[in-house]
């Protein structure tokens, strides 16, 4: 196709910026991110933490270090999990509150007596 040879190819960063994206987009890799966010933490007290096997734990774990957004040391015989970048959470945080002021907004449309959402 003749158009799409004129198309500018798709940069690196774009393409890893989507990889990653895809990996954060599952509410149990989320919740796994959020507890790393307080300190490095082993299989076994995600498992407890988040009440779920520790293999599927370990799966997570292992796509969310494949995206490079954790990172592993071996403490002992386990391994132990930490945020390689604590700017994931601080972007986490961002795209939290636009989620929120949309709600919010949402709400005011659907509900007008809600001043609250009409000032956003």
């Amino acid at each position: 196709d003749a158009h799409m040879s004129d198309a500018p190819a798709m940069d690196e960063l774009t393409m890893l910026q989507a990889e990653v994206l895809k990996t954060l987009a599952s509410p149990r890799r989320l919740e796994i991110l959020h507890r790393l966010a307080l300190g490095p933490r082993g299989v076994s007290q995600l498992a407890d933490e988040l009440r779920v096997s520790q293999p599927n734990v370990s799966q997570h774990l292992a796509v969310l270090r494949a995206a490079g957004v954790v990172e592993a040391e071996r403490d002992g015989r386990e391994m132990r999990y930490r945020l390689s970048d604590p700017d994931v959470m601080t972007a986490c945080a961002i795209m939290r509150g636009v989620l929120e002021r949309r709600l919010v907004r949402l709400a005011a449309l659907s509900d007008p007596t809600r001043s609250d959402a009409l000032a956003l």
